[in-house]
């Protein structure tokens, strides 16, 4: 124990010693001063600034400014119409609040109506009323997206834009075609089963109630045994919902990711770079002077 201790003692005193210098090295002003930004790049925009701002947002749809597709398109949820004025296409704007504004009016009225009346007519109406609006919402954001740039060709935003509105829809602008069957499958047996457990689990929630309030109740079904069945299908019911959104946002990665990657250069081609390099010390570039000497080797690159 003794011998352990005369070994360890210095080293930790020395530990002590180096942890003031190579803290101070680690965290010198200057290494938090550095520019990483694309000198190309005029809005001098990088990892840590926000998502979405009301700045440039404005800007690019005052044509001020250039503007991300995910900027826009977040804006335009809520005011609807920007991006057809960022993609200057101000005819359309009539038309979509026009769509718009028959569709809320007309479900409003109909609404109306039909709590007065009770006539199907009129119940079939204000769906359909709703329905217009919501179209004509959901033509504005598509739109837009599609009209966003179109010089520029496997833009990342467009294919994941694409895939949130229309399932299938950013794996066509990739040209996956094999994918769409795939995604829809999973999306439809799904909804399938939603359907079929939820209408399973409402039966037998009927069932339950009745048994369970009717002191006169005599059905082939007992409160027990509706109960069981129940909680069962409403457990069902709910991993539907859950395999549904799994299946929405898997082909809404799988757009945003194969987009990225349209680019890559998947020649067979293989070489390989052997030259000579410096190798800096850890601490040269978060410190001055320092007196850590330089390392020297060979830099080998893989280029595949």
């Amino acid at each position: 124990m003794k011998s352990c201790l005369k070994y360890f003692i210095p080293f930790l005193t020395l530990l002590v010693l180096a942890w003031p210098q190579t803290a101070l090295a680690q965290f010198k002003e200057e290494a938090f001063s550095q520019q990483y930004n694309d000198e190309r790049d005029s809005t001098m925009r990088d990892s840590t600034d926000a998502m979405w701002t009301w700045k440039e947002f404005m800007g690019g749809v005052r044509h001020k400014s250039t503007e991300r597709i995910g900027v826009l398109f977040a804006g335009s949820t809520l005011f609807v119409g920007t991006g057809q004025m960022y993609n200057r296409d101000y005819w359309k704007l009539p038309i979509i609040y026009g769509g718009i504004t028959a569709g809320v009016a007309g479900g409003v009225y109909f609404n109306r109506q039909y709590q007065k009346s009770g006539v199907e007519k009129d119940k079939n109406m204000r769906n359909l009323s709703i329905g217009l609006a919501a179209l004509s919402y959901w033509g504005s954001l598509f739109d837009e997206v599609a009209n966003y740039d179109k010089g520029v060709k496997s833009q990342a935003g467009k294919a994941t834009l694409y895939a949130a509105l229309l399932p299938g829809l950013g794996q066509a602008y990739n040209h996956e075609y094999w994918k769409i069957p795939i995604y829809y499958g999973c999306l439809l047996g799904s909804t399938h089963y939603y359907l079929v457990n939820n209408k399973n689990y409402q039966r037998y929630r009927r069932i339950y109630n009745e048994a369970s309030l009717n002191e006169n109740y005599d059905g082939p079904v007992s409160a027990e045994t509706a109960l069981f069945y129940r909680n069962i299908y409403r457990r069902y019911r709910d991993y539907s919902i859950l395999a549904i959104g799994i299946s929405y946002l898997l082909q809404i990665i799988d757009a945003n990711v194969f987009a990225y990657m349209g680019d890559f250069d998947l020649d067979d081609n293989l070489s390989m770079q052997i030259q000579p390099a410096v190798i800096a010390p850890g601490d040269c570039y978060a410190s001055i002077g320092s007196s850590a000497p330089a390392g020297y080797g060979i830099s080998i690159g893989l280029r595949f």
